[in-house]
């Protein structure tokens, strides 16, 4: 269960470290930190067989794991529990819109990042707001719409308007 958690923690936190490549050989049983094979243990049978870069992502989610506040794990776990309660299709759109994302160039995603951030830190209430009002758009009115937040809250550096990316 744990690995598992891991491995959609780092799907959906979208840590770039998460989705470096291991070597070609991939990475030995015995070179995880005893920590690293605790949270892992449900795969130390067959790690061997494990594809290299699955066995990267699952060790840097371990570490990522390991570098969590209990907070930030008790969200972790409440964002896997959402992901595992969605329909098929929902996660695989999900996850195309992750590669989509990946596919950015490094101040694109580093917008999208901020506009979440700035997203996140609304209250509820407000963020509600803004998704209802959003969906109801059409793509263009989407478009002005974000320039008007960008131009009220004086642009997307400082984690403080949406970025043309980022959807409410």
């Amino acid at each position: 269960m744990k690995a598992l958690l891991i491995c959609v923690i780092v799907l959906v936190a979208g840590g770039p470290s998460a989705w470096a490549q291991g070597d070609a050989a991939g990475v030995p049983w015995s070179q995880l930190t005893p920590g690293e094979q605790q949270l892992l243990q449900r795969f130390g049978d067959t790690w061997d067989q494990l594809p290299p870069r699955k066995q990267q992502r699952l060790r840097n989610g371990a570490q990522q794991w390991g570098t969590m506040t209990p907070e930030e794990r008790q969200e972790a776990k409440q964002r896997f529990k959402q992901w595992r309660s969605l329909p098929p299709e929902q996660q695989e759109q999900l996850r195309e819109r992750y590669q989509q994302f990946r596919q950015l160039p490094p101040e694109q995603r580093e917008s999208v990042r901020d506009a979440r951030r700035w997203f996140r830190s609304l209250p509820p209430e407000q963020r509600k707001e803004l998704r209802e009002k959003f969906k109801n758009m059409s793509p263009d009115e989407r478009r002005a719409y974000r320039r008007e937040l960008r131009r009220q809250y004086g642009g997307t550096g400082g984690g403080q308007a949406p970025g043309r990316s980022s959807a409410p």
